[in-house]
């Protein structure tokens, strides 16, 4: 079994859903420093507060005509610069779903290149709903995403069908070029999903489940992990009741889109005590997971062989 740590390292903690909130978003960085993820992946309107909490400490991933990629090409790239300037250090960029089927090859590479213009110095992923399409039209998107620009290709929005397969990694891997990394996003129900992705190429995973996963398989020691629920691809997990863990956060952590907020410096947040991280193997006990520590490493270098759902 890959090292619990080595996984999380290379996934994208996410939190995707329409109606997730300030407190929800805090408590995924603080998870994102603590435990070393490789980003956090969250919605445009709380990139600013996010990025002034973390104190780049952490990197901020957010997405680009999300979920459905109908987004004009124009709109796509005034969101793209609008989420750099708010701090946005990682882009997850739709591809129209619909240009696809019409078999507008030259309009979709050009709106890849417009956008990765528009992100200069960024990491670029470029999201493509894998269960929508056909082997060719994968095959024919990896050579365009190829020719883009982009870092990563990503199999899959989490918020479609279904998640990424094993059979969509493998043949994301066959047809890209060598420099084009791959992530896999959704389909993500086991560490054995995790582990599987990134042994058949993937550079990373995305999901909102991996603490809750580690958890459940006994990694985390006895302490509870609450991760924020998920939303898409029939995969929703149960969700918090109104108001339950939620904190009053009128003078904490108010934000809106482009706002940078009022947050409390990084030294008064609340941190519990290190879990341990356990492999599941008694003959190899793992190290306790530290937090990452400030400042964190720099997550804009890909480490090898990964990928995720949404986000």
């Amino acid at each position: 079994m890959m090292h619990i740590r080595e996984i999380i390292r290379r996934c994208d903690h996410t939190l995707l859903r329409p109606d997730a909130c300030a407190q929800e978003v805090k408590t995924l960085c603080d998870q994102g420093l603590k435990y070393g993820f490789a980003s956090v992946c969250i919605p445009p309107c709380h990139v600013a507060g996010a990025k002034v909490y973390t104190r780049g400490a952490l990197q901020i991933c957010t997405v680009i005509g999300f979920p459905g990629g109908y987004s004009t090409t124009a709109a796509k790239v005034f969101e793209t610069k609008d989420a750099v300037q708010n701090g946005a250090d990682e882009i997850d960029l739709v591809v129209n779903l619909a240009m696809v089927k019409d078999g507008c090859w030259n309009d979709i590479l050009s709106e890849m290149k417009e956008v990765r213009g528009a992100c200069p110095g960024k990491l670029l992923k470029v999201i493509i709903e894998t269960s929508a399409l056909t082997r060719e039209e994968k095959i024919h998107l990896c050579s365009l995403v190829s020719q883009s620009g982009a870092d990563f290709i990503v199999a899959s929005t989490g918020f479609g069908d279904r998640g990424a397969t094993r059979e969509d990694v493998t043949l994301l891997r066959q047809n890209c070029a060598a420099n084009v990394h791959i992530k896999a996003s959704g389909g993500i129900n086991s560490l054995q999903d995790a582990e599987d992705f990134l042994k058949r190429g993937a550079d990373r995973v995305g999901t909102t489940r991996m603490l809750k996963l580690a958890a459940d398989a006994g990694l985390l020691g006895e302490q509870p992990v609450n991760p924020p629920a998920e939303v898409g691809g029939g995969q929703a997990e149960s969700q918090p009741q109104q108001g339950e863990g939620q904190a009053d956060l009128a003078q904490e952590l108010q934000w809106s889109p482009g706002v940078v907020p009022d947050v409390p410096p990084q030294d008064d947040v609340d941190q519990k005590p290190d879990q341990e991280l356990d492999s599941g193997d008694d003959q190899s006990p793992q190290p306790a997971l530290e937090p990452e520590g400030e400042p964190a490493a720099d997550h804009n270098e890909v480490q090898g062989g990964e990928t995720e759902t949404a986000g």
